[in-house]
């Protein structure tokens, strides 16, 4: 029994793709069929799969249903935290989503499930990512105002939608936590944030966070072991396809 974690898998059997550049390339060709054939490769029955956002580019949940079943297809226990393209995702929602899918899925939000003697906490986050203008040689100069604000108020509220999920697994008894979270924990100007704060308060053995596809954003954020945490990149396209093991 292992947990594995992936994002980004940007499905769309029934929508129309209206992806950014960095999602076309050899890498994304018949992407879904290279991931569940490693899927049926890596995973068993007994594994859990976190799948970290941006599942699906459907606009509502209609447009999805070929996309979930997919992902209910996949081998082991699955369980989805939110990203910023899953417009089928209502956070108010996640209840009903929850009653139609379980057991085959699990919608996680506001809460936290369980491996082993760990609580999995998530959600979606948010990273102020510019715009940031910068001079001829490449230095920051400064930034939209307005822009960062509103990313401001996005951070305190995913914080506090974090903070309930630990508090209520801590109230349960669990006292070792892996944290997920869609957008990085940190943007490229940072290194720390309010999201790296809480990790640490909490004692989270390691932050799992996607979002950042194509090459030129994998080193955006936090790799590998810093003050006293694991910090992993799981987007599909950095993992190409094959989900990444976290915990035996």
């Amino acid at each position: 029994m292992s947990l594995y974690a992936i994002g980004d898998l940007h499905l769309h059997f029934q929508s129309v793709l209206k992806a950014p550049g960095q999602l076309h390339g050899k890498v994304w060709k018949k992407h879904e069929e290279k991931f569940m054939k490693n899927c049926m490769k890596t995973l068993s029955a007994e594994d859990t799969l976190v799948l970290v956002g941006d599942h699906s580019w459907g606009k509502n949940l209609s447009e999805c249903e070929q996309d979930l079943q997919y992902i209910c297809d996949l081998p082991g226990r699955k369980i989805l935290t939110r990203g910023n393209h899953d417009m089928f995702w209502d956070s108010k929602k996640t209840s009903a989503l929850n009653q139609l899918y379980q057991p085959r899925l699990t919608f996680l939000q506001d809460s936290y499930e369980s491996y082993q003697e760990y609580a999995l906490v998530g959600t979606k986050g948010f990273t102020f990512e510019g715009p940031f203008y910068l001079d001829g040689r490449g230095r920051i100069m400064g930034w939209d105002e307005k822009a960062e604000e509103h990313a401001k108020k996005l951070v305190d509220r995913e914080l506090q939608r974090l903070r309930k999920s630990f508090e209520l697994a801590k109230a349960d008894g669990y006292q070792k936590f892996i944290m997920f979270l869609h957008y990085p924990p940190t943007n490229i100007l940072e290194e720390t944030s309010p999201f790296t704060d809480m990790a640490e308060e909490f004692g989270a053995e390691q932050v799992i966070y996607a979002h950042c596809h194509g090459e030129s954003r994998f080193y955006d954020s936090i790799h590998g072991e810093y003050r006293g945490r694991t910090y992993r990149l799981v987007s599909g396209d950095f993992l190409r396809w094959k989900p990444q093991k976290i915990l035996d």
